[in-house]
């Protein structure tokens, strides 16, 4: 038996062998074929098919190193780069000597900015294959993402030595020579492209931009049809030619190329939706929207169509239909970010801008190199008066998209409201450097030089946003703002003018040529051509602001003033200059009822704007309503809580309702410190002080009252003289004290305050 046993068992032990033999055959030949058969769906475009097939290839053998660098490629053309660096990783660890794909990952480490990795392996490939073009092109892509783009650019002068038939570097080199601006070199890098390769449209179009730049229309026309020719499937070369016609102001033949392309390229979404975007460029908004209304029509699944659509009608303010639309996106995936973006931006349209901030953080926290989600957030700080955050997000918005123009447009307007022309300047200049066709950074900029008073400098940039763009109102109208600065008013009439023939929209050249004509006092005529741009444009809230503001301020016409803003306001529920303006005219007629009533729309609209709080408290105050009075300054300072005015108000209404002496102390040290030439705010606090019994404190604060108030023109103000009075009477100085009593009763004084002072008078006669 025994002998019988071990004959068995040796007997499996001779068999063990084979059968191992077989399995390994079996699992060799098996991971062969998903290996194949994911070559056949990569070749034929089913990436995702591709993707499971070289999965299966590497579960059978974690070494196979050919499967997981062509599950690498499978991952790239999935767009999922994440993936794509993982298994070309793995590729590169199981085969070191694998250049291609040691190429391949240092170009996925760029783009992924793991730049310290990336340098570890350009280094590895500079020391083994130092004469292979392929990786100095690798290095310099990488000097360039580091930013040092004079290294990028030596790194690409070695790859052409080493290779000089190689178009595509001549076409890397121009790119890196634009990008330091020297288009003049970038142009001659561009023409060796097309020598090398005639049919290389992207050098064509570079090359054919760089000669629109230089206002050589022609020769760019001529790139760009050249380009068209050679590449007929790309939309983006139709999308120049269309572009030159319209910085020439030959709308009618932009249209035209538009027109053709959307026939052309009625299957691809870019070619189809360039006549919107063209009206869009040229600043017709009515026709943008209804060509994308009948574009997400036609296209329902076109989820750049809808999301087009969406941000014009954020612009014009349609935000019903936007709500629909962002609703039906977020329907399809909750998740779409965009979206998410778009609804928080009507959010804050909406006033609810506590819960778009909410939304946006949860949005930048999932995805935070999410860069429009960034500079929405900061305009909804901005709506909050959190100007310090606001600039933070728009600052990190341009740190992860540094082309993203409406970021620096934000940062250039906060740098021109906080009054900073050195940051305005640079802000500018950077947006020329992006955008150097288009007026806007060169008017930014010559407006910052206008307030530097660098005339000179600042004429320079005017004429440019002119030459760049002839048919934009950018240009002539900072030449209005020059001229009118030297005094020039006819010259700055003209220019005005000049921009309001370009856009009959524009408030800005409105605005110039009714100040131009207000400084020459030709009053009627700037209320004239009000009207008459008004003709043009019916529907801009904004002119009838200007309207209603010339009639108030230089007319004293009431009831005009009021009909003109009350347009406004109709036009433009968010117009909250024209609703301020509004409540102060019924104020004027006598109709305080009426301009409660306007604030408290206004706070409904846009519940975020401390304003409106303010002046409804002035209201309530002089009613004499001091509980409403109060509530209403409270919620001002709860948006701002160093609101001067708002503090200042609730300070004194605390005075003349009996409240706490040391917090209305507080808030009028508060008022002091935000406006410290303000003569309303010295006598709140002085009297504060007169009330607590520091007299000598109290003097000196009301002292500074009547000097500012005379020197702000108000020096007749009954109540500072009335105050100051009664201070010098309690601090012992008499003659001072019926001198200010005295002056106060002869001011119409208020009758309770002139009873108070009748009263001291003969105690200090007594």
């Amino acid at each position: 038996m025994r002998l019988l046993i071990g004959f068995r068992f040796a007997g499996c032990a001779i068999l063990l062998p084979l059968l191992c033999t077989a399995c390994s055959r079996t699992s060799e030949e098996r991971k062969q074929k998903y290996f194949q058969s994911g070559q056949r769906y990569f070749e034929t475009g089913k990436y995702g098919e591709a993707r499971i097939e070289f999965v299966n290839a590497v579960k059978i053998d974690s070494n196979y190193a050919e499967a997981h660098h062509q599950l690498a490629e499978t991952y790239l053309r999935l767009k999922k780069p994440e993936g794509a660096v993982q298994e070309m990783e793995r590729t590169t660890r199981l085969q070191p000597h694998n250049y291609e794909a040691r190429l391949e990952l240092a170009n996925l480490l760029i783009l992924s900015q793991r730049l310290p990795e990336a340098k570890e392996e350009i280094d590895f490939l500079l020391k083994e294959r130092p004469d292979d073009p392929a990786v100095h092109s690798v290095a310099s892509s990488l000097r360039a993402a580091q930013g040092d783009v004079d290294a990028a650019i030596e790194e690409m002068r070695k790859t052409i030595t080493l290779d000089p038939n190689r178009w595509q570097s001549y076409l890397s080199l121009g790119l890196l020579q634009a990008r330091i601006n020297q288009p003049d070199a970038a142009a001659k890098s561009m023409r060796e492209v097309i020598k090398l390769n005639p049919t290389a449209s992207q050098a064509r179009l570079l090359l054919g931009r760089y000669y629109q730049s230089c206002n050589r229309y022609s020769d760019a026309e001529s790139e760009f049809r050249e380009a068209i020719i050679g590449d007929q499937k790309n939309p983006d070369l139709r999308a120049a030619l269309a572009g030159l016609y319209l910085a020439e102001g030959k709308r009618v033949e932009a249209e035209v190329v538009a027109n053709r392309a959307k026939q052309d390229f009625s299957e691809n979404s870019a070619g189809y939706r360039m006549l919107g975007n063209l009206y869009f460029l040229s600043g017709d908004l009515d026709k943008a929207i209804a060509e994308y209304r009948s574009l997400n029509q036609e296209h329902p699944r076109d989820l750049q169509v809808k999301k087009d659509y969406i941000q014009l009608l954020l612009q014009k303010g349609q935000f019903s239909e936007a709500t629909t639309l962002d609703a039906q996106i977020l329907k399809a995936n909750p998740h779409d970010s965009e979206a998410l973006v778009y609804r928080s931006q009507i959010q804050i349209s909406n006033g609810v801008t506590n819960d778009a901030v909410a939304a946006l953080e949860t949005v930048v926290k999932d995805d935070p190199s999410n860069s429009e989600a960034h500079y929405v957030l900061g305009v909804a700080f901005k709506k909050l008066r959190n100007a310090e955050r606001a600039e933070y997000e728009w600052r990190e918005a341009v740190r992860l998209r540094p082309d993203l123009l409406e970021a620096l447009q934000a940062l250039a307007g906060a740098a021109l409201g906080r009054g900073d022309m050195d940051a305005l300047d640079q802000e500018a200049t950077e947006i020329i450097r992006l955008q150097p066709l288009f007026p806007e950074g060169y008017a930014l900029r010559a407006l910052a030089n206008l307030n530097r008073k660098r005339f000179l400098l600042a004429e320079v940039d005017v004429r440019k946003a002119i030459e760049v763009a002839p048919q934009s109102s950018f240009g002539y109208v900072q030449m209005g703002n020059l001229k009118f600065s030297e005094k020039q008013f006819a010259d700055a009439a003209r220019a005005y003018q000049a921009g309001l023939d370009r856009n009959p929209n524009s408030k800005d050249a409105l605005r110039g040529l009714i100040s131009t004509y207000i400084a020459q006092k030709r009053v009627d005529l700037a209320i004239s051509t009000a009207n008459a741009q008004i003709a043009k444009a019916p529907s801009n809230s904004g002119f009838y602001d200007l309207l209603g503001t010339v009639l108030f301020q230089q007319r004293k016409d009431l009831s005009g003033a009021a009909a003109a803003l009350t347009k406004a306001v109709q036009l433009d529920q968010n117009n909250t200059d024209a609703r301020i303006k509004l409540g102060q005219v019924q104020t004027a007629e006598g109709h305080v009822d009426d301009a409660i009533g306007t604030y408290q729309q206004g706070i409904k609209n846009n519940p975020q704007e401390a304003s409106f709080y303010v002046l409804l408290g002035q209201l309530l105050q002089w009613r004499r309503d001091w509980t409403g009075a109060t509530e209403a300054y409270q919620k001002a300072l709860a948006i701002m809580p160093e609101n001067p005015l708002a503090s200042n108000d609730l300070a004194s209404v605390m005075l003349q309702s009996g409240g706490n002496l040391d917090v209305a102390l507080s808030l009028a040290q508060t008022a002091r410190r935000g406006i410290p030439r303000s003569p309303s705010v010295a006598d709140t606090l002085g009297w504060i002080y007169y009330q607590k019994g520091a007299y000598r404190s109290a003097v000196d604060s009301l002292r500074e009252a009547l000097k500012l108030g005379q020197e702000n023109s108000s020096p007749d103000n009954p109540t500072f003289h009335y105050h100051l009075g009664m201070a010098y009477a309690k601090s012992g100085q008499t003659m001072l004290a019926r001198q200010q009593l005295q002056q106060a009763l002869k001011r119409s004084l208020n009758s309770s305050d002139a009873e108070e002072a009748k009263k001291q008078l003969a105690e200090l006669k007594s």
